[in-house]
C-alpha cells in the first residue's frame, strides 16, 4: 500500500498520515524527516541538501527525490508507506512516477483532503501557543482554562506568525499554484481519493480507512 497524501497546509494530511501509518504498520514518510536524517548521518545528499539550505536556497529536486528512493528502498518500506510532504509539484510527482515504475512499481492511493480555504484559515488562525513549554491550544477546539492563559505554566499564550491570517493565506496562495495541480495528475492516472475534511478528525480517519480497504 504506496500512498501519497495530498492537501492544503492545515487540512489536517499530516495528522491523517500518522493514523494510516500506525494502522497499517508502514512507515510515514516527510521529506523534514529525511532531510534531517540525511544531514544527522552526513550522506552525501544530506551534504548537498545542507549547502542548499545553508544558503537560503531551495533543494533541487533531484537531490530531494535521490533521497525518498533510498528511503522508501529500505527493508521497513517493502509492504508500503505514506508519503507526506512529497511530491509538492507536478514535475516531483513525474520524476516519482518514472522512477518507481523503472522498478516495476507505483502509487497505489493518492488520498487528498479536502477543506476549502476559509476552513483552514479559521483552524489556524484559531491557534495559541506557549512561549515558554509549548504548549498548544485552538481558541475554539481546545481553548485554554484561562482566555489567552497557558494551563501547564500560566504563560501569555501567543499566535505563531506561521498562523497569522495573511501567513496562512500566502501558503495557501502557493499551494493552488504549485501543489492543486497534483490533483489532476493523480486523477488522470485514476489513483486519486477525495475525503471531507471538515468532519471531525476520527470521522475523516474512518472515512480514509473505509476507502483504503475498499480499493
Amino acid at each position: 500500500m504506496k500512498i501519497v497524501m495530498l492537501g492544503a497546509p492545515g487540512a489536517g494530511k499530516g495528522t491523517q498520515a500518522i493514523k494510516i501509518a500506525d494502522k497499517y504498520g508502514i512507515p510515514h514518510i516527510s521529506t523534514g524527516d529525511i532531510f534531517r536524517a540525511n544531514i544527522k548521518g552526513g550522506t552525501e545528499l544530506g551534504m548537498k541538501a545542507k549547502s542548499y539550505m545553508d544558503k537560503g536556497e531551495l533543494v533541487p529536486d533531484e537531490v530531494t527525490i535521490g533521497m525518498l528512493l533510498d528511503r522508501i528502498a529500505q527493508d521497513d518500506c517493502k509492504d508500503g508507506y505514506v508519503l507526506d510532504g512529497f511530491p509538492r509539484t507536478i514535475p516531483q510527482a513525474e520524476s516519482l512516477t518514472k522512477a518507481l515504475a523503472e522498478k516495476g512499481d507505483k502509487i497505489d492511493c493518492a488520498m487528498d483532503i479536502e477543506v476549502p480555504d476559509e476552513a483552514i484559515v479559521q483552524r489556524m488562525s484559531g491557534r495559541r501557543a506557549c512561549p515558554k513549554c509549548g504548549a498548544t491550544y485552538h481558541i475554539v477546539y481546545a481553548a485554554p482554562k484561562t482566555e489567552n492563559v497557558c494551563d501547564k505554566c500560566g504563560s501569555e499564550l501567543i499566535i505563531r506568525s506561521d498562523d497569522k491570517p495573511e501567513t496562512v493565506q500566502d501558503r495557501l496562495n502557493v499551494y493552488h499554484k504549485q501543489t492543486e495541480p497534483l490533483i489532476s495528475y493523480y486523477k488522470n492516472a485514476d489513483v486519486l481519493r477525495e475525503v471531507d475534511g471538515t468532519k471531525e478528525l476520527q470521522e475523516v480517519f474512518n472515512d480514509v480507512v473505509a476507502i483504503l480497504e475498499n480499493k
